[in-house]
């Protein structure tokens, strides 16, 4: 049974798969499909229903010409989630369970679509309890993401995102990147570059609540986004306006480096929405 939260989006990929798996993506193998490759002789590719009947009567050698198509094929998804401490802040919901839902519908979408899809979670390290291996088994996949909105960890960093890429295959994938991005930019920066060979879809994960509803007068906790530790702050205008201040410059500079990589960025705000993922795809890879 797949849970109400499992809300699937479109999603379109701007290469032509390399895979001999049939799917729904243009690929660059010969077979069933709709982009008209070219004209061999039957005795090359014998397949008589795809005969081209004027083309063989123009042909000066008398050979019998048979339209072929490159085939629609498969391509490797992949889910990598941020399960480190600030990714437990919680507004309406918590980050972890927004996450939940994403990377439920990613795995759900590319099982609509008939890819091959992979779930990898981390925090100081990758989470092997937590790791899927690319496959077609969505309602194993969506079983095992389920735990993810119920972990729980103290004061642990994304350190492990560094491990990534020897988690993806070596044929370019659609990996989607879950994470509220609380973490250097220099760590971003290196992961990106590791991950050069695939595209990658940021999805930021930032709640009003963390920087929009502060206190405007009085005492209040503040959680560090990265360490998880709580401090207490006597808030007033000024002090609450660095803070809304700090959070414009991050989204500026994560903006930044994502379009440096050609790899916009995909900001949710408290809630997912999946025609916001089918709007993404439509805008920037269409």
């Amino acid at each position: 049974m797949v849970a109400d939260y499992v809300k699937p989006f479109h999603y379109t990929i701007p290469w032509k798969s390399s895979s001999v798996h049939y799917g729904d993506h243009k690929g660059t193998q010969r077979g069933l499909g709709d982009d008209y490759r070219g004209n061999v002789s039957l005795i090359d590719y014998p397949d008589a229903k795809r005969m081209d009947v004027r083309a063989s009567m123009r042909d000066p050698y008398e050979n019998i010409q048979v339209k072929t198509f490159k085939q629609d094929n498969t391509t490797p998804i992949y889910a990598v989630c941020d399960a480190s401490s600030s990714m437990q802040f919680k507004g309406k919901k918590s980050k972890l369970a927004i996450a939940t839902e994403i990377a439920s519908s990613v795995a759900y979408s590319a099982y609509e679509m008939s890819d091959i899809f992979s779930f990898v979670a981390y925090h100081d390290h990758v989470i092997e309890e937590l790791t899927l291996p690319l496959s077609h088994q969505v309602f194993n996949s969506l079983e095992v993401i389920s735990e993810l909105q119920q972990y729980s960890t103290k004061l642990t960093g994304s350190e492990g995102i560094t491990d990534l890429p020897f988690y993806l295959g070596t044929k370019r994938s659609l990996v989607f990147w879950i994470s509220d991005f609380h973490m250097p930019i220099e760590t971003i920066e290196k992961t990106l570059n590791a991950m050069s060979a695939h595209q990658v879809v940021p999805v930021v994960l930032w709640d009003e609540e963390e920087y929009q509803k502060l206190p405007k007068f009085g005492f209040g906790n503040l959680i560090d986004p990265e360490t998880g530790l709580s401090s207490r702050f006597f808030f007033r205008q000024s002090l609450r306006e660095q803070f809304i201040e700090a959070f414009e410059k991050r989204r500026a500079a994560l903006n930044a480096l994502f379009l440096k990589f050609d790899y916009p960025a995909l900001f949710v705000n408290g809630e997912y929405k999946p025609e916001s993922f089918t709007d993404y795809f439509e805008e920037n890879m269409s």
